[in-house]
Formats: C-alpha cells, structure tokens, sequence
C-alpha cells in the first residue's frame, strides 16, 4: 500500500512541477510519475538530513516540487530539448 501512496503522491508532485515549468514539456504520465517521486526522495532526504523539516510538514511539499523542478530541468538539458523561454 505503500508504494502505491508514494507513486500517487509523485504523479501529484511531477504534474504540479510540469505545470510550474515554462514551456512544454513532451512525456507522459509514468515519467511524470517517476520525476515526482525522484524529486521528493532527493529533496526530502537533503531537507531532513539538513534539519530544516521534519516528516509531514508542509516545507517537505514544497521541497519535493522543487526538487522535481530541478529533476525536470536536468533532464530537459540531457534530452537536448531547447530551454523555456
């Protein structure tokens, strides 16, 4: 149930990042999924372990959209799409 939840809450995370984002990205709903996920895992270990919020604050929301921010941005860069303008 639980990998059910994480994948839920990543989908939720990555479509809020795309949305954010300039421009258009071209991917579908898994690699939504799997850039949401990835960015909460990094930015929740980086936040926690740096002491700035503990599990469940809504700091950790923000933190995982941003990191799916920047996942997003990497990997618009190593797919050689064009920047946002």
């Amino acid at each position: 149930m639980g990998l059910i939840i994480t994948l839920l809450v990543g989908l939720v995370v990555g479509a809020i990042a795309r949305f954010i984002m300039p421009g258009e990205q071209k991917m579908g709903w898994i690699m939504t999924c799997l850039l949401g996920v990835g960015g909460s895992l990094g930015a929740g270990y980086v936040g926690q372990a740096l002491g700035l919020y503990a599990v469940g604050q809504p700091a950790g929301w923000i933190a995982s959209v941003a990191g799916a921010l920047v996942l997003l941005f990497v990997v618009g860069k190593l797919t050689g799409r064009p920047p946002p303008q």
